[in-house]
């Protein structure tokens, strides 16, 4: 598998469906919005662009299966096969209120083993998109973590829950305690952005529980190609499938200790 090479297909097919998204937004209505569960929105841009996604990446590795955050293809997914793990449109409710920070994310992963990865933030044109012993790059540019070596020292990226309330105390207790740790805390909508944001060094790191394998599948690949650290909230390797991440580079170990210690 010549994975230089399929990522560049992907990148053409994210293009397309980034282009989709953008016609649309011109569009939108917010009384399109769909509700899946609480605060838990969904539109037909979501839809159609993993339709676009999933139709042109058909083409190009047809032996995969899919593991996408709308369920348009009706499978079934099996974490341990090849499977493309696809958000069509990462920050939904930023693209619903007219917020330009959204994007569309694709990875391709063999069980946990992460193969490519690609992320096109449409409002930025910045396409990021990195390859499993390939670098992690943004426009033709080659991505490098940030050098910063302490948590005080640090800019620190995460998410709210909006669901699944029921940690919601420790978790800003945690908010709290990383104002007062690092330089801020900033939360813009869309993990695989932040995920993005930390493979560029922008963000020292990110952290966040409640989240999906296509919220992080790109963005763990990406950070990892261009030399940072991520694991799950204990510090182990259980954060694609489990639904809680940290990632960072210098100050990953500093931050793995006050989330754990306090979660």
């Amino acid at each position: 598998m010549n994975l230089e090479l399929l990522t560049q297909q992907t990148i053409e097919i994210v293009r397309k469906a980034s282009a989709f998204i953008q016609m649309e937004a011109a569009l939108f209505s917010r009384d399109k919005i769909e509700y899946k569960d609480l605060n838990n929105l969904v539109s037909y841009v979501d839809k159609e662009a993993e339709k676009l996604l999933v139709a042109g990446l058909s083409k190009i590795l047809p032996e995969a299966s899919y593991i996408t955050e709308e369920g348009t293809t009706g499978q079934e997914p099996d974490p341990e096969a090849l499977n493309w793990i696809i958000d069509p449109l990462d920050g939904t409710t930023n693209f619903i209120h007219g917020i330009p920070v959204y994007c569309v994310s694709v990875g391709l992963a063999r069980g946990k083993d992460l193969l490519l990865g690609v992320i096109h933030q449409p409002n930025m044109d910045e396409m990021f998109y990195a390859w499993k012993d390939g670098g992690a790059w943004c426009n033709g540019k080659k991505l490098q973590v940030s050098t910063t070596p302490l948590l005080q020292e640090s800019l620190i990226a995460t998410g709210f829950p909006y669901y699944k309330f029921e940690k919601q105390k420790r978790y800003m207790h945690i908010l709290e305690l990383l104002m007062r740790k690092t330089h801020g805390i900033r939360r813009m909508g869309a993990a695989a952005v932040d995920l993005a944001y930390v493979a560029a060094g922008r963000f020292d790191g990110f952290y966040e529980y409640n989240l999906n394998s296509w919220d992080m599948a790109a963005g763990v690949l990406l950070i990892k190609e261009a030399g940072g650290t991520v694991t799950d909230f204990n510090g182990g390797d259980n954060y694609l499938f489990g639904g809680d991440i940290i990632a960072a580079a210098g100050a990953h170990q500093e931050l793995v200790e006050v989330i754990r210690a306090n979660f």
